[in-house]
């Protein structure tokens, strides 16, 4: 290869690997799809290679929230140590997403990145790999996520075919932009027409599913929720969990003083600690035994009960923290102050005497598969509990656009309870209707809608990504030209 050559490749990589790095910021808190369009232009002409530095880049600087893991001294990892396992568990998220994205990155080669048929293939494949990844053991946090807050109604395709499709969307999109200013003058002025189209369609789609006067009226449900702030650094100290069941019990009486028949405490009771009676229900985090195998739960405490009759089992756990391969060879609890866990039922739905929540524990919210499953089985809101100190701000960002996407796929109410932030409620269109300041104790009444309507996603799931794909596969089969041998 000449030098000249060579040049212009490594500096295509470099400016690859920046848009890559583009496309990581382009998520919450700003949440703004433009950048991410404008970063996935270089993408669709890329080398493999240079597509893998593209998604090594956006996961480490979208992930960046994993170094606060330091200091691990808290959990018992020496000092010298602590730091260089926090990179390596960040940097090992980063050469995860290179290597996918390597992978579709050769295979958009292969089938040529001109060709419509290889952009609707190539982008459904995505929006499908990302609910992959999303119900698997990493927290990812893909391009799904990246129309929040700041462009609604393109998440509003959400309600039609779930993350996936507007993640797969925007690959289109960025496609797009890519084919317009590669195609020879004459013919760009239909490209860039086109392009007009798609957003216009996509965005028309998406607001169609969040118009107000679609939005469907049910009965009111009042929630009392508790945000500890808690540092999780000194959450199992027994001083702290004295402070924690002191706040859940003055809590609990001001919900029974208020009317409001439901506590949601973002608390991590010990094993068999019972709960502080008073007249109202509480759904608290906490552990629980399953045999011998320990569980981390949200617990149910029935009006007046002290200890839990109902739970929903985490059954997402996360790798090195909570669940260890092997851990019973080689004697280490991971890297969290709880131990080894073991998953639960893969079922969201807690039953109660009033309206049933669908429950996501923790980073389990990543993931819209357990909602859809559990709201298509009856649940009417959505319940989610989670922990995220010592994280900074960034990832409550991404934490609240993620239950936003939540909250449209399925068309429910969403509260959460944390111990830090975010603690808030969202409606069905993905509004942020109250949210309690982050990082101090608070206590806030949040009033939701109970909701029964089904939206597309929770019917049909991923058809309009299948659909997609098939359509590329179709239109790639039907354009290619036969070949005949001629005889002479």
């Amino acid at each position: 290869m000449p030098a000249q050559a060579m040049g212009d490749d490594r500096r295509f990589r470099v400016i690859t690997a920046l848009a890559g790095a583009l496309a990581g910021l382009s998520l919450a808190p700003l949440g703004l799809p433009p950048l991410l369009w404008l970063a996935l232009i270089p993408l669709w002409g890329a080398s493999p290679l240079a597509a893998g530095l593209w998604g090594g880049a956006a996961v480490l600087v979208s992930h960046r929230w994993l170094l606060w893991l330091h200091p691990l001294d808290w959990i018992g990892v020496p000092g010298p140590l602590s730091l260089p396992i926090c990179l390596a568990i960040w940097l090992a998220c980063g050469v995860v997403a290179g290597l996918l994205v390597a992978g579709w990155g050769w295979l958009v080669c292969r089938l040529d990145p001109r060709r419509l048929a290889t952009a609707l293939l190539a982008s459904g494949l995505w929006g499908l790999a990302e609910g992959l990844l999303a119900a698997g053991p990493l927290f990812w946090i893909g391009l799904g996520t990246s129309p929040l807050p700041a462009d609604r109604p393109l998440a509003g395709l959400a309600a039609v075919g779930g993350s996936g499709l507007v993640a797969a969307v925007q690959l289109l999109i960025g496609w797009g932009f890519w084919r317009t200013l590669v195609a020879p003058a004459a013919s760009r002025r239909g490209w860039g027409l086109g392009l007009v189209a798609l957003l216009l369609f996509s965005h028309g789609l998406g607001w169609s599913q969040l118009r107000p006067e679609r939005a469907e009226r049910g009965e009111a449900l009042r929630v009392l929720v508790l945000q500890p702030a808690v540092p999780t650094r000194e959450k199992f100290e027994p001083g702290r969990q004295r402070d924690l069941l002191r706040q859940i019990a003055r809590a609990r009486q001001q919900a029974a003083a208020l009317g409001v028949p439901l506590l949601q405490p973002e608390g991590t009771l010990v094993l068999g600690q019972a709960m502080p009676e008073a007249e109202a229900e509480v759904l608290s985090g906490g552990f629980r035994l399953e045999g011998e195998e320990l569980r981390s739960s949200v617990l149910r405490f029935e009006s007046g009960a002290n200890e839990a009759t109902g739970w929903v089992d985490k059954a997402r756990l996360v790798p090195l923290g909570e669940w260890v391969p092997l851990a019973r060879l080689w004697r280490w609890g991971g890297l969290s102050a709880v131990g080894g866990v073991e998953p639960g039922s893969p079922s969201r739905l807690l039953r109660r005497n009033g309206p049933d929540p669908a429950v996501a524990i923790c980073y389990e919210l990543a993931s819209g598969e357990g909602l859809r499953q559990a709201s298509a089985a009856g649940a009417s809101w959505l319940l989610a509990s989670a922990n995220l100190d010592p994280y900074p701000a960034l990832l409550q960002h991404q934490f609240t656009a993620l239950a936003q996407l939540r909250a449209i796929e399925v068309g429910r109410w969403l509260v959460s309870s944390a111990n830090t932030g975010p603690s808030l409620v969202i409606d069905s269109q993905g509004v942020v209707r109250s949210a309690l300041p982050p990082g101090r104790p608070q206590l806030g009444v949040f009033e939701l809608e109970r909701l029964k309507r089904p939206t597309t996603y929770q019917i049909w799931r991923e058809a309009p990504l299948i659909l997609m794909i098939l359509l590329g596969g179709a239109v790639g089969i039907c354009c290619q030209r036969p070949r005949r041998s001629h005889s002479h």
